[in-house]
């Protein structure tokens, strides 16, 4: 099952079975009192898209204060599952996946969820989807007494029942990470006083990253060996990641844009390698654009590393080109510093919360044209916002970027120096 498939069955499928189920929750559950006291048990949804799994670190790490990590649990897709186990704020075991490889598959594995989360008896959930059928749908099956999620109040969002116990309305105005804390908190409130809100919105940045990703030795070796020996004591090396997934084709920058930049960024810097990363979808045609870069200095990496490699490419390199998608977060895990290209959705909601991330946004009257209200879905089908941003433009932020690095390395060497003639005079 490929994310349009699974975007037309939310629609078709999902908006019938939450017309069904608010019919079932009127007749059996809708006047159900909910126990005044905390909850001792949260189950997170959040089946797709892995990158925004990272911005809600910090409304995992608010959930374990409220029932404990043991009685945290999340469901997502089996592809996301990697990225909460480097997160390590719910266990393991309290980790519920449902595969995407076929409907079988897909049935089964839900099913088998829906089961188990109904015998833990949960005291609540929060559905992290925004306005998705399916996780309204997955809220109500699991279950749990309180159930935390987004309402479209007077048609404000796409229909999806009324499943929900605690219902919020959707703030387009807020980051996904503030949004996601705010989902939280409102575990704690009276159903009675919502959508209304009496505490002030949670801080959109703070000095608290998630959890840097440490891989193993053998790992970088493997890596290392992936990037060859034109790789080898080369800096700096600089990956550019020009897929964007199928969620949302209309992030892509032009590829020949990425080629052009490649170019430029090799012959400014002469001991620089570029690497180019992707989906395996998109393998074969990046070998001709290696060729067109230069077969010495440029690698593709694309479909041929777990996100695990990933993330260790990460580690190694100096810094990331991308377009806004899941890349853009998984690098907060590691040091790598990110240049982020936003178009159809805009950096104030879905930027990366870390001082290493820089962002370039045209900004133009139609950007950003999608969002939680109309399903991520666009009329657009000429992506003039991420035209609008230049070669020039990004090859500066990564010049910038690369200097600020070597800057701060100075630094640390004159600083570790000091310390050892300190020590030598003692």
């Amino acid at each position: 099952m490929n994310i349009k498939a699974l975007q037309r069955a939310d629609r078709w499928l999902g908006i019938p079975l939450c017309f069904l189920l608010t019919i079932v929750r009127s007749l059996f559950g809708v006047f159900r009192a909910v126990r005044p006291e905390p909850p001792r048990s949260l189950l997170f949804i959040k089946l797709a898209e892995q990158g925004s799994t990272v911005l809600a670190y910090r409304a995992l790490k608010r959930a374990v204060e409220i029932v404990g990590r043991e009685n945290a649990y999340f469901i997502t897709f089996e592809d996301n599952r990697f990225i909460l186990d480097v997160l390590d704020v719910v266990p393991p075991q309290n980790v519920l996946t449902v595969s995407t490889e076929n409907l079988a598959g897909f049935l089964s594995t839900m099913f088998a969820a829906i089961h188990r989360l109904r015998r833990l008896k949960l005291d609540a959930a929060v559905d992290l989807e925004f306005f998705s059928r399916g996780s309204a749908a997955l809220t109500y099956l699991a279950g749990a007494q309180r159930r935390i999620g987004f309402h479209a109040f007077f048609g404000a969002g796409p229909y999806r029942g009324n499943l929900m116990t605690h219902r919020l309305l959707y703030n387009p105005h807020l980051h996904t990470t503030q949004t996601f804390l705010t989902l939280v908190e409102a575990v704690l409130c009276d159903p009675g006083v919502l959508p209304t809100f009496n505490i002030p919105a949670p801080m959109a940045r703070t000095e608290s990253d998630p959890p840097q990703f440490v891989p193993e030795l053998a790992e970088i070796a493997q890596v290392r060996e992936m990037l060859g020996e034109q790789a080898r004591d080369r800096r700096p090396l600089i990956l550019l990641n020009p897929n964007s997934s199928d969620l949302l084709p209309l992030r892509r920058w032009p590829i020949e844009r990425y080629v052009e930049l490649a170019c430029r960024l090799l012959a400014k810097y002469q001991d620089a390698v570029v690497v180019l990363t992707g989906a395996p979808s998109e393998a074969g045609t990046t070998v001709e654009f290696v060729r067109q870069i230069d077969p010495i200095r440029c690698i593709s990496l694309a479909g041929k590393t777990t996100l695990r490699q990933l993330l260790v490419l990460y580690t190694l390199a100096d810094v990331l080109v991308t377009n806004d998608s899941g890349p853009a977060h998984f690098a907060t895990l590691t040091p790598v510093r990110v240049v982020t290209l936003f178009g159809p959705e805009t950096p104030e909601l879905f930027a990366a919360q870390t001082p290493r991330n820089t962002v370039l946004w045209a900004k133009l009257p139609c950007s950003p044209c999608v969002n939680a209200y109309n399903n991520r879905q666009s009329p657009c089908r000429n992506n003039v916002c991420m035209k609008a941003i230049t070669v020039e433009e990004v090859f500066e932020a990564v010049c910038r970027v690369l200097e600020e690095k070597g800057m701060e390395g100075n630094v640390r060497r004159l600083r570790t120096e000091l310390e050892r003639n300190e020590e030598r005079a003692d």
